[in-house]
């Protein structure tokens, strides 16, 4: 098989195999002092990211964290707590326990302001938050793997800093009180030496910069961020996290070899651009533009500039030719479909009106005998499901023979439709269908068959309001006789039987309405 060395493939494939070895020439160079630096970045965005996430947790603590923090600073002399706990849930239960004997069925902060406690209950309140704090602190700094987060309170005029929560444990240096916390140890920062520290706390901003460290703990890079709750400032976040020293030889050296593969790798870009812009890019443009066109303006004769515009043989030439070929029978499909489409269309459409037609009264406009029939087959297919639920309305028009006599058939069919009317606006959600001269039907499903008593007592009611409206015509004031059955699988195996019970309800209505008017 002869070789493709004009497909794109492997043009490509040489151009980027040159393009790969010399790049990764030049970071193999490099690659130790990039991650070394790039390790330095993340470090700094680590412990801001860190410091941003316990502020929130503190903040989301409101009002309860300053109550905490004022107990604190007042009474952490006072209070002992183990050294080497490692849960606060017994701290807690200690403070639900003495809650549960002072203030039963009290929540603090909401049925019971924290001054109100005893000094005891307070006492164990404080523990509780000092360890569940504390705790949380313990842990970012774990989860995170930074060697140190802490809390300070800061004494402005003197220049102290209190860390009220040390995620450094420190033992009570008081002789028995040595499996106890440490708690309220201060140091004074000179404010000329911890600039960021203090500039954080006096701003109330979280600082640009960041606290070098370089003591017996190591050297370290620390990042304070200010917690402030409900609009007061309280305190700072730390957190510090190791940074291996860097000398000023390797720096600059960084700077060479950076520069370096900078210029490198953009002129040898730059080349591979232009190779791949002149060569492909600039065909693969153009026949974009041609085929932008033919879908702007669906215009075929854009295939033969297309074809005009081949170049070559490679892959990008022969889709190009291909593409030409795709518009000229597109434009002939669409041509076939076009005129097929609209035949079917006007077959359609003249379908539905013969339907329709087929289906619909004339005089009415609701649905004929034929309609009728066809929904008769379907409720009849319908009956071998044994939940099946239907009923059958029959409706007949009295005295259309007197009005059609005496006033002419075009009054008889006013008063049909009258009728009609008021049968579709009783049963609105129900088909109607006329099959005879003066009878109509309605079957009733679901809803309409729930409500069916209802549905025909407002029928009734319905032409009975008639009698309240003055001035009409004999054709306009009409009655009517309704009669209503319904299936019965036991009874009735087709629908027929239920129609002729409906009928015979109508007309056991319509011989009531003639006694009543004859008495």
């Amino acid at each position: 098989m002869e070789k493709r060395t004009d497909g794109l493939l492997f043009k490509f494939a040489i151009i980027f195999t040159v393009f790969t070895i010399v790049t990764l020439l030049l970071i193999g160079i490099t690659s130790y002092v990039n991650q070394m630096d790039s390790y330095k970045r993340q470090c700094e965005v680590s412990i801001r990211n860190i410091g941003e996430y316990l502020a929130d947790l503190l903040t989301e603590d409101g009002e309860t964290f300053i109550t905490y923090q004022n107990y604190y600073m007042e009474h952490f002399a006072e209070v002992d707590i183990p050294y080497d706990f490692a849960e606060c849930v017994t701290a807690r239960k200690t403070f639900d326990t003495l809650m549960a004997r002072e203030h039963p069925g009290k929540a603090v902060g909401v049925d019971i302001a924290f001054s109100e406690l005893s000094p005891e209950a307070q006492k164990a309140y404080f523990m509780y938050y000092h360890e569940f704090w504390l705790l949380a602190f313990e842990k970012a700094r774990k989860d995170f793997g930074i060697p140190y987060t802490y809390y300070l309170v800061p004494k402005e005029e003197e220049y102290i800093m209190v860390y009220m929560i040390d995620g450094e444990r420190t033992r009570k240096k008081e002789e028995g009180k040595e499996n106890f916390l440490y708690l309220g140890d201060e140091y004074y920062d000179d404010p000329k030496v911890y600039t960021v520290q203090w500039e954080a706390w006096f701003s109330g901003k979280k600082p640009e910069g960041y606290q070098v460290w370089n003591n017996e703990w190591g050297h370290t890079y620390a990042y304070y961020t200010p917690l402030i709750i409900n609009g007061k400032k309280l305190g700072l976040i730390g957190t510090e996290i190791s940074v291996e020293t860097v000398n000023k030889a390797i720096l600059k050296d960084t700077f060479k070899q950076i520069f370096g593969i900078g210029v490198t790798q953009v002129l040898c870009t730059a080349l591979l651009l232009w190779l791949i812009y002149y060569a492909y890019i600039f065909k693969i443009h153009t026949l974009e533009l041609n085929v932008r066109e033919y879908t702007s303006h669906k215009d075929s004769s854009i295939a033969a500039t297309i074809e005009e515009n081949v170049s070559g043989r490679d892959e990008i030439s022969s889709l190009a030719q291909q593409i030409a070929v795709m518009i000229l029978e597109i434009e002939n499909y669409m041509k076939s479909l076009l005129a097929t489409s609209e035949e079917l269309s006007t077959t359609k459409q003249l379908a539905e009106e013969m339907n329709e037609l087929a289906f619909k009264d004339a005089l009415t406009g609701v649905r004929n005998k034929a309609s009728y029939d066809s929904e008769v087959r379907r409720l009849e297919w319908a009956m071998v499901d044994p939940s099946l639920e239907f009923g059958i309305v029959m409706i007949d028009l009295n005295f259309l023979k007197r009005i059609n006599d005496s006033f002419g058939h075009e009054q008889g069919n006013r008063a049909i439709k009258k009728l009609c009317g008021i049968v579709c606006n009783s049963f609105k959600h129900s088909p109607v269908f006329r099959i005879g001269g003066d009878e109509f039907v309605v079957i009733l499903e679901k809803a309409d068959y729930k409500s069916r008593e209802h549905l025909v007592a407002a029928f009734n009611e319905a032409l009975a309001a008639q009698d309240k409206e003055k001035g009409l015509e004999p054709w306009e004031r009409v009655s009517a006789a309704i009669g209503l059955a319904v299936y019965n699988p036991e009874k009735d195996s087709a629908v027929a039987t239920v129609f002729k019970r409906a009928d015979k309800a109508m007309y056991l209505r319509k011989k009531a309405m003639k006694a009543v008017r004859e008495s």
